[in-house]
């Protein structure tokens, strides 16, 4: 197997106009407590690529230690673009099989609406098609339903012990896989939420 160029992660502060409508008046966190991670990751090419994605700026040095573990484990990841890139749709970044942060937008649960992880940047939820969230007889995103029997592991997917939930676990983040009546294979999150 080729080596890969050496990893590489930038960390700058992000506007509103790049959150485009990922963000607006009346989300939890301003655009000054957020900051851009480019980053390189390995694609299910096996090639290295280089990606963005928008985290709390004291998730910063966390997500970028995940995706260094990750990078060098040749884990591999399908899309790794902001959710601006989607419109501010999480339904169309999940539809995309792409890997992200911070989205201003509820929590998709049953009960009271309240914010998700996601709108404090805090949360990122990775290769959602590999990885379903299963809601209330609900696959999310609908493509991850060949995905939901997870006895067949198969590249890109979360499973206990393996890479993608130990590179997580190893800054101290939970993984949503461990919720019993809704597993969230694809969630990560700083809270555990």
């Amino acid at each position: 197997m080729p080596s890969l160029p050496p990893f590489h992660v930038a960390v700058r502060p992000v506007t509103a106009h790049e959150l485009g409508r990922s963000w607006h008046a009346g989300c939890p966190v301003g655009p000054a407590s957020l900051r851009t991670l480019r980053v390189s990751y390995v694609g299910f090419d096996g090639r290295p690529h280089t990606g963005a994605i928008v985290v709390h700026r004291d998730a910063a040095a966390d997500t970028g230690r995940v995706f260094r573990r990750l990078y060098a484990a040749r884990f591999p990841i399908r899309r790794l673009r902001p959710i601006a890139a989607y419109g501010g749709s999480d339904d169309r970044s999940l539809a995309a099989d792409n890997t992200s942060g911070f989205n201003c937008r509820y929590a998709v649960a049953p009960g009271p609406k309240r914010w998700s992880v996601h709108a404090y940047g805090r949360a990122i939820d990775v290769n959602p098609v590999e990885n379903p969230y299963l809601e209330g007889g609900r696959v999310l995103p609908p493509a991850g339903a060949r995905y939901a029997d997870r006895a067949r592991v198969r590249p890109g997917m979360a499973v206990a012990g393996g890479v993608l939930v130990r590179a997580f676990a190893s800054v101290g983040w939970l993984w949503g896989g461990r919720w019993a009546s809704s597993p969230d294979w694809q969630h990560f999150s700083a809270t555990g939420g």
